[in-house]
């Protein structure tokens, strides 16, 4: 037992000091970053997809426990392969050119992207459409930042509010097909089946009644 637990600790030591080479930083940081990537994406997609799971999907339980499992499996695969292509194409560049300029980033990020989220699949397009909302908020900010657009006078967060409420309502109303479908069952709940009731039970207690009264 003493011998197991000296050549354990004599691999720790290893690791360690081979961890503590600056040399070997690079590598070792795309590697981190593979690690990273799947345990915030699983940390990410777990919760999410227990709640719309469990509050929009038919099924039985072993079926519903499999979709979850396999909704946080592609998010936290996805997210792991593509830190891991980003951060390699990042040092590869950056060792060939001696430095690093902001177009690595983008070259990089691009082909990762095309690699990894360009299957169209709900996991991915729910990814694509919360980057582009935070893409659109920080383009914006950054034409102010650098003068393309003059500083507003008052603050247009409560028209923009106005805007994306009213134009996804419309499109709810009139074009659902358009929508995500996770989007379209949210507001199938709170907007369509607010709309329907017998009785007291499914009106403040339960949303349908599980009966055949």
């Amino acid at each position: 037992m003493a011998d197991g637990g000296d050549a354990l600790h004599s691999l720790l030591r290893a690791a360690n000091n081979l961890l503590r080479q600056r040399r070997y930083h690079a590598a070792l940081a795309v590697l981190k970053g593979f690690r990273n990537g799947a345990v915030y994406g699983a940390k990410v997609r777990a919760p999410h997809a227990l709640v719309m799971t469990f509050l929009f999907k038919s099924g039985s339980l072993r079926e519903k426990l499999q979709s979850i499992a396999q909704a946080t499996y592609t998010h936290s695969r996805n997210l792991a392969y593509f830190v891991f292509t980003y951060k390699g194409l990042m040092a590869l560049q950056s060792r060939l050119q001696g430095k690093k300029i902001p177009f690595h980033s983008f070259f990089a990020a691009c082909i990762g992207g095309w690699l990894v989220f360009g299957d169209n699949n709900p996991i991915n397009s729910q990814i694509i459409m919360y980057l582009l909302s935070r893409i659109l908020f920080g383009l914006s900010r950054l034409a102010v930042e650098k003068g393309y657009i003059p500083q507003p006078k008052q603050d247009p967060f409560p028209l923009l509010a106005a805007l994306i409420w009213g134009t996804v309502l419309w499109l709810f109303e009139y074009h659902r097909q358009t929508l995500q479908p996770s989007l379209q069952s949210s507001m199938t709940y709170l907007y369509n089946d607010s709309d329907v009731w017998h009785d007291v039970s499914d009106f403040l207690i339960y949303n349908k009644r599980t009966d055949s009264k």
